[in-house]
């Protein structure tokens, strides 16, 4: 694994949009097409990626706009990884683990040649599912970390209504810590 190069098993012809196409758009091709994600590119030029989570997040968050209204690179993820294709496949891996990306989008000079995913290295690979099982578990802590530490946040506001008396999660209104239901007119 150590002298196989990403070019060596990526996805040579991955499933793109424009940046400009819209999310319902998006997620009729990732139906049509039976994939996780979508790089967006223009003329060979890479702008992003989109997954079927960032679509799912916006159809959650952004609740007053239609799909159809909102553009693919208006959500795509900030952060962006990329790697090249003379990288070696334990240098992708290492960097998705680093990460915590399940795919990496390859670029030679400013244009896309291809995609790698976890599937790919794991079907060339089978042995490092140890190694991949470990990137697992800490996606798995993070997401723990990530609810206890929502929890604090919630149980700081958690007390008695001076309002109402009622045990609630309060917020400050009126200089006075009340529930919800006393903030209401």
């Amino acid at each position: 694994m150590r002298n196989m190069l990403v070019s060596d098993i990526m996805t040579r012809d991955p499933f793109m949009v424009e940046p400009d196409t819209n999310l319902l758009e998006c997620a009729r091709k990732m139906v049509r097409k039976n994939t996780g994600s979508l790089l967006l590119v223009k003329g060979k030029e890479f702008y992003g990626i989109i997954t079927t989570h960032d679509i799912l997040w916006a159809l959650i968050k952004k609740t007053e706009g239609d799909l159809s209204e909102i553009k693919a690179i208006d959500i795509s993820p900030k952060k962006k990884s990329i790697i090249k294709p003379d990288a070696t496949v334990y240098e992708a891996l290492q960097k998705m683990k680093m990460k915590s990306f399940e795919r990496l989008p390859v670029i030679q000079g400013k244009e896309i040649v291809g995609l790698i995913t976890i599937k790919d290295i794991l079907n060339f690979h089978p042995e490092i599912y140890p190694e991949l099982e470990e990137f697992a578990q800490i996606k798995e802590q993070e997401e723990k970390l990530r609810r206890i530490s929502e929890k604090a946040e919630r149980t700081d506001n958690e007390g008695i209504c001076e309002e109402c008396g009622k045990q609630d999660i309060l917020q400050r209104f009126n200089g006075m810590l009340v529930c919800e239901v006393c903030t209401s007119p």
